[in-house]
């Protein structure tokens, strides 16, 4: 699911959506409007899920994709490598995450945790 929003709107922690991959803003920087044309919006990002950095140019008023996360808590069922098994709390399906790096070793059964739910993914964090 998404919603949109200005170019030059956008803030450094604000969301978007960059090459069909949802991001958090790291920096936006917007030039001057010039003789012939509109002021542009620079915006890098790093990946949610994928965790690569990613740039964009867009005139600042132009419409951008926002993703929609819900965030959601789950419990721990197994650890099992770098995957992690775990229960939705609200409708108690199961299914099966990546540990990020800075998560690994922290996880135990039972415990309960935070996971996004973003443009139809599954993301754990923390």
């Amino acid at each position: 699911m998404k919603t949109q929003s200005e170019a030059k709107g956008l803030k450094p922690g604000n969301y978007v959506v960059i090459d069909n991959e949802p991001c958090k803003v790291l920096r936006v920087s917007t030039s001057k409007p010039g003789k012939h044309g509109s002021a542009k919006a620079r915006i890098e990002a790093m990946g949610l899920i994928d965790g690569k950095r990613r740039e964009i140019v867009k005139p600042g008023g132009a419409m951008i994709d926002i993703p929609i996360i819900e965030k959601i808590k789950a419990q721990v069922l197994s650890v099992s490598g770098d995957s992690v098994q775990l229960m939705d709390l609200q409708d108690y399906s199961t299914f099966e995450c990546t540990v990020p790096e800075e998560l690994r070793g922290q996880l135990t059964g039972g415990q309960e945790v935070v996971y996004w739910k973003v443009m139809g993914r599954k993301v754990l964090v923390g």
